[in-house]
């Protein structure tokens, strides 16, 4: 296809040429700029070798994705020249640049390992990934026009001209209303000079709720001034409101120039308001027994110009087992010496945040909750408290860092929860930010020693950074296919971990019930997927080793072929290419405590070659597999 075609050499150099002259002179800025930092190299490192945890972690500390190395290579760039789809996935999930016009971008594409990244990186959304913050500026932007449900608390005017407006967001971006409405909260109306035109105060206005400017300024048939006129009203307007930037939005007629000093203004706007949610509504988040909720009373005008309270609750504490309780001694006088019987029980707590139902909007949930006739959507004397009864505080907190700031941090341990508060509120985008952390980091160690090679004594036991187990209910329950392949893979890795568990014994029946009318020759989907990416774990040993005709025509490994393999041990005792010899007990032979060349498989035995050992535990693998569905009564 002509619209997909990759540029040759001299176009790409002809690029090149022009973008160093453009950022040399000062018009343009770079892009990828360079960036010899420790935390940056980390990173390209992590998306040479293709470990996610690591690139996800580095991400999270706001390490630069899209800056370059001393060699002129973006993460991205690596990620797909050594065809680590996963990471080249997740680099363009977190803002990686990759546009046709420039010359990293075509770049990455050309440098594309093969075509599978190559075909990720011409369909993906690139609107979305050069700019990131888009959805929190569009937002913000259609307020100034959204009259249902009624979010805005203050009126502009000027001359006949009237806009509905948010106190917080013009306390957020603009130093002038900051101090007037902080000295006067309860404010709801604000004139303006008069000789100022109206389409100067929609220019400042798009611009302090992160909108574009118009390239005709506003300017219509039906106008009644010069464009002269606008600009020195938009001069007037930008003095008086202290907004000096609103010039930058002004400038540049070229597309990539607007493009990056609109981005610009959007990041310093994300900011402003970022530092205005954390220094009023975070810093006035109140803590009260829950008890006592009901007696909270917080009126409308109130100094962060909230409108709505949400309250989280706190777990509630387990009671302690009985044989734990310690039943305290009694001296020579009578008095109780030791630990009292009766359990001080800690009062439960409630957090209430102060909030603003123009922001709760990117959420469907409250968005439908608003527009309706629920008493949570009508507007009384006092702010009405919404009981958020499936977050905890920690986690609601996320949720309202997602909404005003487009970002949040959410620690593996609230992860799974954070992904069920997502699909309740039927925000899309934070329920993929949650999987991505489950698939990421909590898959641990991304290249693992094969661990049937590791020998008894010396190995360490892998702290399991999740339960498997609660992430692959919670893809089958929110449909999140993401997290079922995360699921499957990460067992598949430690089959010999989990196989023998009752617990997984009980998931691959739920596997199977999940087919409404199942029949007997249908197949297990999880188990399905197990076989898959165990059959991936040894096809990366023996592509290794060369033994390509494992292979079958689909990419798995043959069964019948490993089981000659892994019988062969007998038969070809003096290979130099494969030394495939005899397997023997361990009780049968005289270890050599400093010697590492033998492998002990799975079932005890003793292998002189890995490939052997390898061969040989996949098939014990399968057979505990077909084991485990026999004991089920199931026939997959």
């Amino acid at each position: 296809m002509a619209g997909e075609s990759v540029l040759v050499k001299g176009e790409l150099e002809y690029q090149l040429k022009e973008e160093h002259r453009l950022i040399k002179d000062g018009v343009l800025k770079d892009d990828s700029p360079l960036d010899k930092s420790e935390e940056f190299g980390n990173l390209c490192y992590a998306c040479r070798v293709g470990d996610l945890k690591s690139c996800q972690e580095a991400i999270a500390t706001g390490v630069n994705i899209n800056a370059r190395d001393s060699f002129d290579n973006t993460p991205l760039i690596l990620a797909s020249l050594c065809g680590h789809y996963e990471v080249v996935q997740l680099l363009l999930e977190s803002g990686a640049l990759c546009e046709r016009d420039t010359f990293q971008g075509e770049r990455c594409l050309y440098n594309a390992l093969n075509n599978r990244i190559r075909n990720l990186l011409l369909q993906y959304d690139y609107s979305k990934s050069t700019d990131p913050l888009q959805p929190l500026a569009s937002h913000i932007t259609t307020l100034l026009t959204r009259d249902t449900p009624k979010t805005a608390d203050i009126v502009l005017t000027a001359s006949s001209e009237i806009w509905n407006l948010h106190k917080f967001v013009l306390s957020a971006r603009s130093p002038y209303f900051q101090k007037k409405l902080s000295a006067a909260p309860e404010t709801t109306i604000w004139k303006m000079a008069t000789k100022i035109p109206p389409e100067s105060f929609q220019i400042a206005l798009r611009y302090l709720y992160l909108g574009t400017i118009p390239s005709d300024l506003g300017i219509s048939s039906k106008s009644f001034v010069s464009e002269d006129e606008v600009l020195k009203g938009v001069a007037r307007l930008s003095t008086q409101l202290e907004i000096d930037s609103l010039w930058g939005e002004l400038a540049g007629g070229d597309r990539r120039i607007a493009r990056q000093n609109h981005q610009e203004e959007v990041t310093r706007g994300r900011n402003q308001i970022e530092a205005w949610y954390r220094g009023n509504v975070l810093k006035h988040k109140v803590y009260v027994p829950t008890s006592k909720v009901h007696e909270i009373q917080w009126t409308q005008n109130n100094g962060i110009f909230a409108d709505v309270l949400l309250r989280a609750d706190e777990p509630e504490e387990e009671d302690p087992p009985p044989d734990t309780v310690e039943i305290p001694s009694v001296s020579s006088v009578g008095i109780p010496i030791g630990l009292s019987s009766v359990i001080e029980r800690k009062v439960r707590q409630s957090v209430l945040f102060p909030v603003h139902r123009a922001m709760l909007l990117r959420s469907e949930y409250f968005q439908t909750m608003f527009t309706s006739s629920f008493i949570e959507g009508q507007v009384g004397k006092n702010l009405r408290i919404i009981n958020m009864e499936e977050c905890t505080p920690a986690v609601l907190e996320i949720v309202l860092d997602f909404l005003y700031t487009e970002s949040a941090q959410i620690p593996l341990s609230l992860a799974l929860d954070t992904l069920y508060a997502a699909d309740m509120l039927f925000i899309e985008k934070l329920k993929t930010k949650a999987a991505i952390i489950v698939s990421t980091i909590g898959n641990g160690s991304t290249y693992l020693t094969e661990r049937t090679h590791l020998e008894g004594d010396g190995e360490e036991v892998e702290v399991e950074p999740i339960n498997v187990y609660d992430v692959i209910r919670a893809s089958w329950d929110l449909k999140v296919q993401r997290l079922e392949e995360f699921s499957a893979r990460y067992i598949a890795y430690r089959l010999e971990d989990y196989i023998d568990e009752a617990e997984f014994q009980e998931l691959i029946k739920e596997s199977a019930e999940r087919i409404q009318g199942r029949q007997e020759t249908d197949s297990i989907e999880l188990l399905d997927d197990i076989r898959y990416y165990l059959s991936e774990r040894f096809q990366l040993r023996f592509e290794d080793s060369g033994i390509d005709d494992m292979m079958d025509e689909i990419g798995e490994i043959n069964e019948e072929a490993a089981e000659v393999i892994a019988g062969a041990a007998a038969a070809a005792p003096n290979d130099e290419a494969i030394d495939v010899g005899p397997a023997t007990k361990a009780g049968d032979v005289e270890l050599d405590p400093f010697a590492s060349a033998q492998i002990r498989t799975l079932n005890g035995d003793i292998a002189d070659d890995v490939f052997a050992a390898d061969a040989i535990n996949y098939q014990i693998l399968l057979g505990k597999i077909d084991a485990l569905l026999h004991r089920l009564q199931l026939d997959a």
